[in-house]
């Protein structure tokens, strides 16, 4: 179920009727005559509210006012309600082609578009390869001594460090 919804300026000032003489009574009376107007439209009233809005002072600065509202409401028709399968797009309509076809039911679609390499034809048995003997880095091994054997970068050489020197 889909409402549609209508807010109304609460009224300010109250209008005149001949029997009414208290402010209360013509406040009464004006806030009637909205709500039975609207009604008369389709509109149920929902509530009223008192919102903030923001409004320029001068050149620079904003004040905040606060506005009384009445809130409608009423059921949304057919020619104003939009149907709920407009708004989102078919599953099968924004899909790939092959995953709409799953979607529709066929699913050798899939099975298509799978490379080769992930669905092999012949059963064929899986290469090992000889394990390599694992070899902790030159830094973590120790010497007789205790401490870590000096590595050469093979990118330094001897004529490097005699620069470095001074």
């Amino acid at each position: 179920m889909r409402f549609e919804y209508k807010i109304v300026p609460a009224p300010t000032k109250s209008l005149k009727n001949k029997g009414l003489k208290s402010a209360e009574d013509r406040f009464a009376y004006t806030l009637e005559e909205c709500l039975n107007e609207l009604a008369a439209e389709g509109w149920e009233y929902q509530r009223a509210e008192t919102l903030p809005s923001q409004e320029r002072s001068g050149l620079t600065s904003t004040t905040t006012e606060w506005r009384n509202v009445l809130v409608f409401r009423r059921l949304a028709t057919a020619a104003t309600q939009q149907d709920d399968t407009d708004l989102l797009p078919s599953p099968a309509a924004s899909a790939t082609p092959a995953l709409a076809a799953t979607i529709e039911g066929d699913d050798t679609a899939l099975q298509a578009d799978v490379p080769a390499s992930i669905t092999p034809d012949e059963e064929e048995p899986a290469k090992v390869e000889p394990a390599k003997k694992a070899m902790p880095p030159a830094f973590l091994t120790r010497t007789s001594e205790g401490v870590a054997p000096e590595v050469s970068s093979p990118d330094k050489t001897d004529e490097d460090d005699d620069k470095s020197k001074p």
